[in-house]
């Protein structure tokens, strides 16, 4: 059974158990210290410290509190999760009481967003965060929410919304005591900022940054220094070779060539232009989608989403209801520091988004007048002035650490790469705070409002799935995506002396990949290219990873005409991997030609497994082991930053004498795919049996070998969840790195769309940033097991069950 009842609890002593040996280990600290964290005797204070702490952990029965700024009283119930249901006479008043509730529950989490998002966490962390400080201000985001909070209008609904939630948020600081001060700060010994429109700005930036960088210019700039431009443009190809597009054709995959020509001479030029900034492509990734009446047992469309991102406790996700009667009754997930709830559902539509992958940075070479600290560059034959901006870092104590320049062209923030100055743009520093999108959007009726009110959105760009009660599903690939002139692709290094390799616009709506109530009765995205390369009318990006999710998915539905929430909720850790399906018989086939017998028992192992990663399963760690062999090999040519996506592997594997598969370290023999796929294998089968032993022992165990680490944004275990066994795998329906990955599904969600809606989610995690409540991490193992809750939808206050209740008066 997956889909858990809403009275699913731990028990009470169970609930209790992990605080206590918190709070013990935090009295240890305070008397000792632990690495960066010094020696913190205030922590053992019996009132002030951990212990006050740990006496103010749970909601309290019935709060009260003043709010500057309400219109009227706003009512809060908790359910049996901790979901803030909030009852409001406006919607001002609606957000700024979610302000309140999120601050209350996540305060720290709020901070350090909106310092990640701007590059001050040295003012909080101190010097050990001044290289991703550097990082964030050195893409030119700090400039941005300048320039974006500067832009602000100073009325109308959206920015009334940005700043009610910023009173709300200062609303709780101002009546704060001490002893409710969350652990870190004391940790720290700092205090929790004030918010303002500036910060929820920052926030929305770093979603930008999280989803939407890519270093594809430099990968492929390394792999022609290697290999020659000729090669490495199929390295990084511009379509995936594997087709099963967001917008469906006939629904099925299809191949799409790719040659690969073996590797040339090294390309000099490329050699020395190398950005030094190349990074391994993901291939984890976001999953939803949506399923049409016809094809569901109760004949209601159902709708799944599970967005997958780096993994962190509290989690990046806060659930909550937001009601005005009505106006507005929205059910779903906030990130802390947005106005609006941006998963979710209402009464009549329900929607997710999975991440386009779209190219949205380009990179110029440019041309300068002092190689070390240059004061104009070359533009269309004349010199323009270099724009200079200072960036301070500042310590917590308000000291100085370090000062930078930072230089912009007309395209953005100009830096030294490798040996050149590169200039860069990109969407993100373009885009000002969009959440007052999803709250508008929050009031549609159907699908096609919901899509209206959606239009508009920029970055980062998204798959919006939506689902309504008529039945419609549909989805749209929504946001900013540039026109190059000429249609020249953003993954190359770019002339900067000239403007006419500089962005010409944006792509017409239009022209967004997009499909509604397909003849296939269903709908699927999972990262994979949007659109068929035959019908894109632009460049919209490149090294697409492979759809293997995607492929699943659409097996699954496929193979099932009437579906219901729970078989939809299991499918979302289902195990299989058509990946495993398409390269195990490669592996096999090249091990039952070779008289070597360690050889063929490897190959007899991994042909009797099953190709799925569940929990109990012995073959996938010998299969991980054997494709990691097998690509160090193949890739022998490349440096570590030039490795290419696995969609070159999938076409080589067509190509059994390609010269790619030669290992260039042996000189009596030239190795072809067979060769390579057999190395692979028997080097994967004795590392396993290095690593974990004998077949035989059980050491092969997946729950063994496959590990995740859910860590607080400090990196202290104690305030951790580290080694978690979770079903599933590379490539799977609910992804994660073979061992020590920190990314994973943050908000599993099914909505059934009937009368009335139905809904059932989790995630990793609770809602309480307070590590001594019993809500920090009270639905982590019902995550880890692939089980959902049932979601409570009151239409009234009156009809919520008893809990703990939050009033919020208007201020005098």
């Amino acid at each position: 059974m997956l889909i858990v009842p809403r009275s699913h609890r731990r028990p009470r002593l169970l609930r209790r158990l992990p605080a206590a040996l918190l709070l013990g280990g935090l009295v240890w600290l305070g008397v000792r210290g632990a690495g960066p964290v010094p020696p913190l005797g205030a922590l053992v204070d019996p009132w002030h410290g951990a212990w006050g702490l740990a006496a103010t952990a749970e909601l309290s029965p019935d709060a009260q509190a003043s709010v500057p700024g309400l219109g009227s009283d706003v009512r809060v119930r908790y359910d049996d999760r901790a979901v803030p249901h909030i009852f409001a006479n406006s919607e001002t008043d609606v957000v700024r009481a979610l302000g309140y509730v999120v601050a209350r529950d996540r305060l720290f989490q709020l901070d350090l967003m909106a310092r990640a998002g701007d590059g001050t966490l040295t003012e909080l962390l101190g010097p050990r965060a001044l290289p991703f400080d550097r990082e964030v201000r050195q893409l030119g985001m700090s400039r941005a929410i300048d320039a974006l909070a500067k832009s602000l209008p100073d009325t109308g609904a959206a920015v009334d919304r940005v700043r009610s939630y910023a009173a709300g948020v200062n609303g709780y600081l101002n009546a704060l005591p001490e002893r409710e001060l969350p652990l870190e700060y004391r940790l720290l010994g700092r205090r929790p900022a004030r918010w303002s429109e500036r910060r929820t700005i920052a926030v929305v930036l770093r979603m930008g940054y999280v989803l939407t960088r890519n270093f594809t210019e430099a990968g492929r700039l390394a792999a022609a220094g290697a290999v020659g431009d000729r090669a490495a443009a199929a390295l990084f190809p511009l379509h995936s070779p594997i087709q099963l597009p967001v917008q469906p054709a006939a629904g099925e995959p299809r191949r799409f060539p790719l040659i690969v020509p073996p590797p040339g001479p090294p390309d000099t030029a490329a050699r020395v232009a190398a950005l030094g900034q190349a990074r391994a492509p993901r291939e984890l990734g976001s999953n939803n989608w949506a399923i049409a009446p016809a094809r569901t047992r109760s004949g209601k469309a159902l709708l799944a989403g599970d967005p997958h991102l780096e993994l962190s406790l509290p989690s990046i996700w806060y659930e909550a209801h937001l009601v005005v009667p009505g106006s507005l009754d929205v059910y779903g997930v906030t990130i802390p520091g947005l106005p609006a709830i941006l998963i979710g559902f209402n009464r009549n539509v329900a929607w997710s988004f999975t991440n386009v992958e779209a190219d949205l940075m380009d990179r110029w070479s440019e041309v300068v007048d002092d190689s070390v600290a240059p004061r104009h560059y070359r533009l269309d034959g004349g010199w323009q002035p270099v724009q200079v901006r200072r960036e301070i870092y500042r310590g917590p104590t308000g000291d100085t650490l370090a000062v930078d320049t930072v230089r912009y062209t007309h395209r953005g923030p100009l830096a030294l790469l490798g040996r050149r100055w590169v200039s860069l743009r990109w969407t993100a520093l373009e885009s000002g705070a969009e959440a007052d999108l999803f709250q508008r959007a929050a009031h549609a009726r159907t699908a096609a409002e919901w899509l209206a009110a959606t239009a508009r959105h920029q970055v980062p760009p998204q798959n919006m799935l939506v689902a309504d009660r008529a039945g419609t599903i549909a989805i749209r690939s929504t946001g900013r995506f540039p026109l190059r002139a000429g249609d020249i692709p953003g993954d190359r290094l770019l002339d900067g002396s000239t403007r006419a390799t500089d962005w010409i616009g944006n792509w017409a709506p239009a022209d967004y990949p997009r499909a509604a109530s397909p003849s296939q009765g269903f709908l699927v995205s999972a990262n994979q290219e949007p659109q068929d390369p035959r019908d894109q009318p632009h460049y919209l990006g490149s090294s697409w990873p492979l759809p293997w999710r995607a492929l699943r998915i659409t097996q699954l539905l496929r193979q099932d005409s009437a579906a219901t929430p729970m078989t939809v909720a299991r499918w979302q850790t289902d195990p299989g991997s058509p990946r495993a399906d398409l390269y195990l018989p490669y592996l096999v086939r090249a091990a039952s030609n070779s008289p070597d017998t360690a050889l063929q028992r490897a190959g007899r192992l991994l042909a009797a497994w099953d190709r799925r990663y569940t929990v109990e399963n012995e073959g996938a760690v010998l299969f991980e082991n054997a494709l990691q062999a097998v690509t160090s090999r193949l890739w022998d040519e490349l440096p570590a930053e030039a490795q290419p996506g696995a969609g070159v592997l999938v076409a080589l594997l067509d190509d059994p004498a390609n010269l790619w598969w030669d290992d260039r370290r042996t000189t009596d023999r030239v190795e072809s795919r067979d060769d390579i796929l057999a190395a692979g294998l028997l080097e994967g089968y004795q590392v396993t049996v290095r690593d974990h032993g004998a077949p035989e022992l059980g050491g092969w165990r997946w729950s063994q070998v496959h590990r995740i680490d859910i860590w607080h944004p400090l990196h202290l275990p104690a305030l951790s969840r580290l080694g978690l066994s979770v079903p599933g795998g590379p490539s799977t329906i609910s992804p994660s790195s073979v061992t020590g990955g920190g990314e994973g599904a943050s908000w599993r969600m099914v909505v059934e769309l009937g009368t009335p809606i139905r809904a059932w989610a989790t995630y990793p995690g609770g809602q309480s940033g307070n590590p001594f409540s019993a809500r920090y991490d009270d639905r982590l193992t019902e995550w880890q097991q692939g089980r959902l809750a049932a979601l409570h939808l009151p239409t009234s206050w009156a009809d919520l069950p008893s809990g703990p209740s939050l009033e919020l008066h208007p201020a005098p």
